[in-house]
C-alpha cells in the first residue's frame, strides 16, 4: 500500500465513523476530494453543500453541480450575501477571517437543519504554512473538521486521490473567492465583483488556465501563467481584452509581466486563500 492509499484509506475511515457529514463544497479539488471520500465512506449520509453568494462566480457554482453528480453525493446550496457584512466589505487584512465565517456559519446551520453533527472542509495540510489564511481561525472556532489536514494529505495527494476516484477537477488550478481579486483596503462592492467575474470570464473565453484581473480602483491588472505569458501578448488578444474590459467600467488595462502569482494584492507574504471561497 502506497502513502497515499494509506492516507486514504484512514480519512475515510475518519469519516466512516461519523453518523453523516456535510461537506462544505464548491467543486475545487480540494472540497471534491472531501466530498468523494465522504460519499465512499457514508453513501447517502454525506451532503454536499455549496454556497452561493456575490463572491462565487456562476462558472464555479456550475462545476460544483457538475463534480457533485460525478460524485453521486447529495447536493445543497444555500444562498448568502458577504456584503451584509461590514467587516467585510472594508476589506481589511482579516477579509478572508470574515467571509470564511459567514460561509462555515451557513454550512453549520444546514447540517442542523438535515440534522448532521459533522461539517468538514477541504483544508489541506499544505495550507496552514502558506502565509496569510486567516481563514483557518475561522474553521478552528467554528469546529470543523478538515478531514485532508488530520491525515496530512499535501496538495499533491490531494489531486493523486480526486484522480483515483476519477474527478474531472483533478488538474483543476486553485480558484480562490472574487474578492482575492481587490485590493486590501479598497471597499469590496458588487460591481467590482461584477465586473471582475465577466473580465475573467473574457479570459476563459480566449483558453486561458491559470489567470486573475486583480481590479485596483478601476485599473485592470491581468495575470497569466508565465507558460501563457507570451499568448496574452497577442496583438488579437491584446485589442480585444482591452475594448471589452474597458466597456466593463475599467478605465485603464495592463499585463502584469510577473505573471500569475497568488495573493499579489494581499497582506505581505500572503497567498490568496486558495478555494477558501470558491473551494470551501
Amino acid at each position: 500500500m502506497t502513502t497515499v492509499e494509506a492516507k486514504l484509506e484512514a480519512a475515510r475511515d475518519d469519516l466512516a465513523a461519523r453518523d453523516g457529514v456535510l461537506v462544505a463544497f464548491s467543486g475545487g479539488v480540494d472540497s471534491s476530494a472531501v466530498a468523494a471520500l465522504a460519499h465512499d465512506a457514508l453513501g447517502d449520509d454525506a451532503v454536499a453543500c455549496t454556497a452561493k453568494s456575490e463572491t462565487l462566480p456562476e462558472a464555479e457554482l456550475e462545476d460544483a453541480r457538475r463534480v457533485a453528480s460525478e460524485i453521486g453525493i447529495r447536493h445543497e446550496i444555500v444562498s448568502f450575501s458577504e456584503l451584509e457584512s461590514d467587516a467585510f466589505v472594508e476589506n481589511d487584512d482579516d477579509r478572508c477571517y470574515h467571509c470564511r465565517t459567514m460561509r462555515l456559519g451557513e454550512m453549520r446551520e444546514t447540517a442542523r437543519n438535515l440534522g448532521i453533527s459533522t461539517v468538514c472542509d477541504g483544508t489541506n495540510a499544505d495550507d496552514p504554512g502558506a502565509g496569510h489564511r486567516p481563514g483557518l481561525q475561522a474553521v478552528d472556532e467554528l469546529d470543523v473538521h478538515s478531514p485532508l489536514l488530520a491525515h496530512d494529505i499535501t496538495k499533491a495527494e490531494v489531486r493523486a486521490i480526486a484522480e483515483h476516484y476519477d474527478l474531472s477537477v483533478a488538474d483543476k488550478p486553485s480558484m480562490a473567492c472574487l474578492s482575492s481579486r481587490i485590493p486590501t483596503g479598497l471597499e469590496v462592492t458588487e460591481d467590482r465583483l461584477g465586473r471582475i467575474e465577466r473580465a475573467e470570464a473574457l479570459l476563459r473565453q480566449w483558453g486561458f488556465d491559470q489567470f486573475r484581473v486583480r481590479d485596483h480602483d478601476g485599473l485592470a491588472r491581468i495575470e497569466v501563467s508565465p507558460d501563457e505569458l507570451e499568448r496574452a501578448l497577442e496583438r488579437e488578444f491584446v485589442e480585444t481584452v482591452r475594448d471589452e474590459l474597458s466597456k466593463l467600467g475599467f478605465d485603464h488595462v495592463t499585463l502584469d509581466l510577473h505573471g500569475y502569482r497568488t495573493g499579489s494584492v494581499s497582506p505581505e507574504s500572503a497567498t490568496d486563500n486558495a478555494e477558501s471561497s470558491s473551494d470551501d
